[in-house]
């Protein structure tokens, strides 16, 4: 047991840190996230009703577009999901299970914020150069750097932390 201790990296603040400000933390993590995915949502839903949406994308990317905004609405709905929980079963409580639960639903409202993001820009990017292919690569593109930046990068650092970070 005292070995398996040893192993995990321990940071001093995770100590200090009482459950009531971990839930708060979580908490303002998904206030913080959840305007840029808002508006983000209004934009999506502007461009339908715009004289060009029409003109300019064809049905299948139309189709795309509507897959994008149905993948922001999931990630509003991830995001939201823990304090309108918290609200509603265990108000005065911060307990670990729900801080958990919480973290859990903000960061899986990532990917499918991520994969709208990638395919918004896909489809701004046919538009603006005419080419589905340079379109497609550059959607590709942002979909794998939110992944390495979203994803795999904090778990790399969580398996490999600094001596400056304990």
């Amino acid at each position: 047991m005292k070995a398996d201790v040893a192993q995990r990296p321990r940071h001093d603040d995770d100590a200090d840190e009482s459950p009531k400000d971990a839930l708060g933390q979580t908490l303002d993590e998904a206030r913080m996230v959840l305007p840029g995915v808002q508006a983000l949502f209004g934009f999506q839903l502007i461009a339908v009703f715009s004289d060009g949406f029409g003109r300019l994308l064809s049905e299948a990317e139309q189709t795309l577009h509507l897959a994008a905004i149905a993948l922001v609405t999931i990630a509003i709905a991830l995001v939201m999901t823990p304090a309108a929980y918290h609200r509603q079963v265990d108000p005065r409580r911060a307990t670990p299970a729900f801080i958990r639960l919480a973290s859990r639903f903000v960061s899986g409202a990532m990917l499918p914020l991520a994969a709208a993001i990638s395919i918004d820009l896909d489809l701004v990017s046919r538009v603006i150069t005419g080419s589905a292919p340079i379109g497609a690569a550059i959607g590709v593109v942002a979909f794998a750097l939110f992944l390495a930046l979203w994803f795999a990068f904090p778990r790399w650092r969580k398996a490999h932390p600094r001596v400056d970070d304990r």
